[in-house]
């Protein structure tokens, strides 16, 4: 009897620490706390994002790169790496003064009425 209450002990540690190293891995954060504020916290907004990218020929391609609100052009897959364009500003549509934002309407999808529950499908 000792000795399975010894061995599930041995696993349910191997799986804690296999946990832990996973987690360590992924977040970078080696530490213990048991604070679950961080486990199930949202996470941060990236500050790093491709925008476009566009293909030259088999082996070049053109990327734009977002890092907060500034662009940059690169070309890479050539001999060298070369950066284009930087300091691209993302410019954000800002609405005129005095005027409200414009609600679109939309036409209805369905154009019958819908049926309610046990209705039958010719009815």
């Amino acid at each position: 009897m000792m000795t399975w209450f010894f061995l599930l002990l041995l696993v349910a540690a191997a799986v804690a620490a296999g946990l832990w190293g996973y987690r360590a891995y992924v977040t970078g954060d080696a530490s213990i706390g048991l604070n679950l504020g961080t486990w199930f916290a949202p996470r941060p907004e990236p500050r790093l994002a491709i925008s476009e990218q566009a293909t030259l020929d088999s082996r070049r391609k053109l990327v734009l790169v977002r890092r907060d609100d500034v662009e940059h052009l690169i070309m890479t897959g050539g001999p060298v790496d070369v950066v284009i364009e930087t300091g691209i500003t993302v410019a954000k549509p800002e609405p005129a003064v005095g005027e409200a934002p414009a609600q679109a309407a939309s036409a209805p999808v369905f154009t019958r009425q819908p049926r309610s529950f046990g209705q039958a499908v010719n009815e």
